[in-house]
């Protein structure tokens, strides 16, 4: 099996209210205006979501990968998604967690996590096995952390604007 990882864990605050913050990262719509490389994100009739991200792989190149998701929690706390069922190549896991600091501040903990597994590494690219699992996935944590930090920051203006 070849997998390669991404990670990006953050926290920020927020100034606006809990019931605004969390609203905004409710909504997928967000995503899609403000983070790059998320190019749509839609809904099926079994409540699977499916966001297509332009994904930037070292030594592979850039492609469109599709991520199958179900909502695993939607509360005032945490809204969180995590890999549809059945899911065996692409897996995205997108949670955030919302705190109350006071009335006009929110603290967010944010978590997305990429992955993706093929029988082996030619089914990504020629090149991907020499380049290895290791130095990918290394590349692809920056590529995805730089993702989260323009949308944290583009967020931050639009929820504080």
């Amino acid at each position: 099996m070849f997998a390669i990882r991404a990670k990006c864990i953050d926290t920020i605050e927020v100034r606006s209210d809990l019931e605004s913050v969390r609203g905004f990262f409710a909504d997928v719509r967000n995503f899609i205006e403000l983070m790059p490389g998320v190019e749509t994100i839609f809904g099926d009739s079994k409540g699977i979501n499916h966001w297509k991200i332009a994904v930037t792989v070292p030594f592979v190149g850039d492609f469109s990968q599709r991520f199958s998701v179900a909502q695993t929690e939607d509360s005032d706390e945490r809204i969180e998604w995590m890999p549809a069922p059945g899911e065996s190549q692409n897996f995205l896991r997108y949670s955030a967690d919302f705190m109350e600091r006071s009335a006009d501040r929110t603290l967010v903990n944010y978590l997305q996590m990429v992955e993706l597994r093929r029988r082996s590494a030619k089914e990504l690219h020629l090149l991907a096995g020499v380049a290895g699992e290791n130095m990918i996935s290394a590349e692809m944590t920056k590529h995805v952390a730089g993702m989260i930090r323009t949308f944290i920051n583009r967020a931050k203006q639009k929820l504080e604007g």
